[in-house]
């Protein structure tokens, strides 16, 4: 994390709000909308009914955003970094139980970000129906709508491959912009109305679940939730920002959220009654309480706050891929850098999947209002799973009783969440769950696949390393067989005492040997440490056999190459190795002779023969495979595409038992030279 961030200060500040709320701060634009909509309409709305509404927005606010996961949960940072998988990074040694709400709250997490960008541009320019632009009036159409959502939704995708470092410098001081406007006309139409500051009490946001003015009881706080929705974007954004900014920040954009919601809970209780408005239950009192000549400055602000809270959204994923793919919930992908900045990833796949995914459901639901009733459903989902997680990394460092308390208190206000939220799945929320399920399906896949595959690999399918020292040390002296390349790097992965799979020996052995001059073996371990990136050497009592073990952070990208030539310079400036100083070459202080990668890829023919796989098993290993052809190649994970790289095919080498192979039961003698005729 860049040191700036990690001191409270005004470029800090400016960058936290660019970054950090983007999703909570363009709330506004719908939470009011689908309160109405639960009225059915206008005239059903009574002062009580908003009153209590914008108390029980007030006081979410304050018990999950602010104390659940400012004050809490970004206690729980690792290396700086916050978000459901770093949470997970730091608890999981703790029980194996919980690699499943890790799996649970980041399908969700994921499922939901399809539909943030979705209801945030479609709500923001909805508004521009009826305005008049100079000579253009627009119409009342919403397939115009749908169409300048889908465009603006197309052009934000297609420049993420690029990088957004130069327009991401300008989303600070538009979001100052857009949380001034919240708090201004929020003020504007407060001061019309101030019996409505009565929603700070608790009384009312109690009183309103079972008030009879409240047609839909308990299930009022499904839409109550739409406020709180980025919330976890806001944890999981720590590590871009730092903490104490956040800290600073926060207050701020609370104070200009509630004043705006106020705003629009003052302006409705007056015009509930309207003959224009009382039949009405759509409609958008953010854009409605504006006075005429600021309605289109509404329009463009909220266009662009929900442009940049797309942003963030798109980005985050790009984030939680990454991590998975670190904890192996994933499959590789392709990860690049478009800038300098280091934080910043583009993942070709995740954005296009996105992409197609996020204008489908837009074209779907048909409007904002529709595709409220299918958003936050799976985020509560992620809220309870962190709470599980968050439970665990506070019994560590509370007593155990305190971290109980406090994660049945959040537990149970999140149960409500998600019970009130359940009745929007026949509403919609069901395509956010099949999203959600489709994501889950392939973690576990991946996850299980590779577990399972582990459990099957017999000790008949290893070899120790120490036993072939020998052998390669003498194939490596034998100028009898040509020289197949000085550095001959194996990408497998050794296990503590030197077990090696058999595969990749028979390969430099038996195939037809593969003379080098140093044999590498390299293992790429993942650690709970972000950015962690350093190496372990063991020579194994020989001069050209090298155990190298490379640990590497989760969001650390894995260079293979660079690292290795890093690696072999510093053992030759050590002593260690000899100079491989090149005949040929352009750099006249080259050290490093040349290299030969070799990858060895799995091929899962004998999984349909084999009977000691039960039939879920067979899927999930074949799942795993499956995956790992359609994704991202070993040559691209390790950063291979410029390196000289042989790809070899190995069966899995899963053992069978004695049973399942030819028995001898008799030979038949015949003298063939003596009686040829028989």
């Amino acid at each position: 994390m860049n040191k700036q961030l990690e001191r409270v200060s005004l470029a800090g500040a400016l960058v936290t709000l660019g970054i950090v709320y983007g999703d909570i701060g363009t709330s506004p634009l719908y939470v009011m909308n689908a309160l109405i909509g639960d009225a059915g309409k206008m005239e059903n709305i009574s002062p009580e009914y908003v009153i209590g509404s914008v108390s029980l927005i007030f006081w979410t606010l304050m018990i999950i955003t602010t104390l659940k996961y400012v004050v809490i949960a970004m206690q729980a940072d690792n290396k700086h970094e916050g978000g459901i998988f770093a949470l997970y990074a730091l608890v999981r040694k703790n029980a194996k139980w919980l690699i499943w709400p890790a799996l649970i709250g980041g399908a969700a997490i994921l499922a939901d970000g399809t539909l943030t960008p979705a209801v945030t541009v479609t709500s923001a320019i909805e508004g521009l129906k009826k305005q008049h632009l100079g000579p253009v009036v627009f119409s009342n159409s919403q397939h115009n709508v749908l169409i300048i959502t889908t465009v603006v939704l197309l052009v934000l995708f297609m420049i993420q491959r690029f990088g957004t470092g130069v327009i991401g410098k300008s989303f600070g001081p538009v979001m100052i912009l857009w949380f001034g406007f919240l708090a201004v006309f929020g003020i504007v139409n407060l001061i019309n109305y101030p019996m409505i500051l009565k929603a700070i009490s608790p009384y009312y946001a109690i009183k309103i679940l079972f008030s009879p003015v409240n047609k839909v009881g308990i299930f009022i706080l499904g839409s109550i939730f739409l406020a709180t929705t980025g919330a976890e974007a806001l944890y999981s954004d720590m590590g871009h920002v730092g903490k104490k900014n956040i800290y600073v920040t926060w207050p701020l954009v609370y104070s200009t959220l509630f004043l705006n919601y106020l705003g629009q809970g003052a302006w409705i209780i007056r015009h509930a009654g309207d003959t224009a408005y009382r039949h009405l239950s759509n409609l958008n009192p953010f854009y409605e309480m504006l006075p005429g000549p600021w309605h289109l400055v509404g329009i463009l602000l909220a266009t662009l706050a929900a442009i940049i809270a797309s942003q963030a959204l798109i980005t985050g994923s790009y984030t939680l891929v990454d991590e998975a793919i670190g904890l192996k919930f994933l499959p590789r992908m392709v990860i690049r850098h478009p800038s300098n900045i280091k934080n910043q990833i583009y993942i070709a796949t995740v954005n296009w999947i996105l992409c197609i995914i996020t204008i489908s459901v837009v074209w779907f639901f048909g409007s904002s209002q529709k595709m409220e009733a299918a958003y936050g459903l799976a985020i509560t989902i992620t809220m309870l799973m962190t709470t599980v997680l968050l439970h665990e990394f506070l019994n560590k460092h509370l007593n155990k009783g305190t971290a109980l308390i406090i994660a049945l208190f959040f537990g149970f206000i999140e149960l409500i969440f998600l019970i009130s939220s359940l009745v929007k799945f026949i509403h919609g929320g069901y395509v956010t769950l099949t999203i959600m399920l489709g994501i889950l399906y392939i973690m576990w896949l991946w996850y299980f696949g590779n577990k399972r595959r582990e459990h099957y690999e017999k000790e008949s399918e290893y070899v120790s390393l120490l036993d072939y020292r020998d052998q390669l040390s003498k194939l490596s002296a034998d100028n009898t067989i040509p020289l197949f390349t000085t550095n001959l790097v194996y990408m497998t992965k050794i296990k503590g005492d030197y077990q090696i799979k058999r595969s990749t020996m028979y390969s430099i052995l038996d195939r037809q040997p593969k003379r080098a001059k140093v044999y590498w073996f390299v293992t790429v371990n993942e650690t709970n440490a972000p950015y962690e990136s350093n190496y372990t050497v063991d020579l194994l009592e020989t001069h050209n056999v090298v155990n190298v073990q490379l640990y590497l952070g989760f969001r650390k990208s894995q260079s293979v190459s660079v690292y290795l030539h890093q690696i072999v310079n510093h053992l030759v400036e050590q002593g260690i190795l000899e100079p491989q100083i090149p005949t040929y070459s352009t750099e006249r202080q080259r050290k490093v002779g040349d290299f030969k990668f070799v990858i060895i890829k799995e091929q899962p023919a004998d999984l349909i023969v084999n009977d000691q796989l039960s039939s879920l098993d067979r899927r999930l290993i074949g799942g795993r495979i499956y995956l790992q052809k359609i994704t991202a190649s070993p040559i691209s994970w390790y950063g291979l595409e410029f390196s000289n790289v042989i790809e070899e095919s190995s069966p899995l080498f899963i053992t069978q038992d004695q049973d399942q192979y030819l028995i001898q039961k008799k030979i038949y003698h015949r003298d063939i030279l003596n009686n040829p005729k028989k």
